[in-house]
């Protein structure tokens, strides 16, 4: 397996302000890049760790052994973060972190179809117990709903044509691996625009995040998950696409802000205080991009709970 390297590690660790005896979220475990490097700094606390991909929940389980045993993992969708919490007795947090990138050994493992560099099965899914893959939304969806995804969720300019020439290509047999898929993709385009970034990039980005709900789910559990943090807790989220980080921006901006009636006025009321304070973005460093290539597009938003 190939090794992962952890986007604004150091950021994200101090961007945290971690207390020793603070309980912590990472609602994104992967490779446990992010929980390795907080869990030597919670020796008192307690750390709760997400994660959707089996694979990524027994590698971390070993590796986080390691370090220390004060800490659980829980395979499932951070949607799912309150009520597994919950459960748990746990209802206050002082701290949650989200890593929304898709992990270098899932993009690197062959056969779970996320590469559009190596042939795999149309496959996708984070979570391999899910019935929806890419193969059922390449094979199924009607041309519509494939010009949309590429549209809303690739931001793909060539929607329409390449919706097209998908529907087109299934007509005479079931388009079933990755590069069957990334041939009709190129097919779709003016060669021109095949020199720069890869050209299926966009549409690969569109089907996994329509696979996994990625979107669908973000705003809510990003919400849900500042309701539980205490006052003075920190949510701190990575983001590597525009859509991904317009949602966190949009959220934490209206979480911040005063509203109207009261701004200007000497005392505001305690409970008329915005619920977030202290919004930051970071960027990668130059260092770190030139290490890591995928660390480029990755944007750190952090906020601190007011109330």
């Amino acid at each position: 397996m190939s090794k992962h390297e952890s986007v604004l590690l150091d950021e994200t660790i101090t961007a945290l302000e971690l207390k020793e005896d603070g309980v912590y979220v990472d609602a994104t475990l992967g490779y446990a890049g992010h929980s390795g490097e907080l869990l030597k700094r919670v020796k008192r606390g307690y750390l709760f760790a997400f994660d959707q991909d089996r694979c990524a929940i027994n590698y971390s389980n070993e590796y986080l052994r390691k370090i220390g045993d004060n800490f659980k993992t829980l395979n499932t969708n951070f949607e799912n973060i309150t009520e597994y919490l919950s459960e748990l007795e746990i209802t206050e947090i002082d701290g949650i972190m989200f890593d929304l990138g898709v992990s270098s050994p899932q993009l690197d493992q062959q056969d779970r179809g996320f590469s559009y560099h190596m042939d795999a099965p149309l496959d996708m899914r984070m979570d391999q117990r899910q019935n929806k893959t890419a193969y059922t939304v390449v094979n199924e969806y009607d041309h519509g709903d494939l010009i949309r995804i590429f549209r809303d969720y690739g931001e793909e300019k060539y929607a329409v044509s390449i919706a097209k020439t998908i529907v087109k290509a299934r007509e005479e047999a079931p388009i079933k691996t990755t590069l069957e898929l990334v041939q009709i993709i190129k097919r779709s385009m003016p060669e021109k625009v095949k020199k720069g970034k890869h050209p299926a990039r966009k549409v690969f980005q569109a089907i996994r995040i329509e696979v996994n709900r990625e979107l669908e789910i973000l705003r809510n559990s990003v919400s849900d998950a500042i309701k539980l943090l205490r006052p003075g807790g920190i949510i701190a989220v990575i983001t590597f696409h525009s859509l991904e980080d317009r949602i966190i921006k949009v959220l934490f901006n209206e979480l911040s802000e005063i509203d109207p009636i009261y701004k200007g006025m000497p005392d505001i009321p305690a409970d008329k205080h915005p619920i977030l304070a202290d919004v930051k973005r970071i960027f990668p460093s130059k260092e770190e991009i030139e290490i890591n290539n995928r660390s480029r597009s990755a944007i750190l938003r952090v906020a601190r709970k007011n109330r």
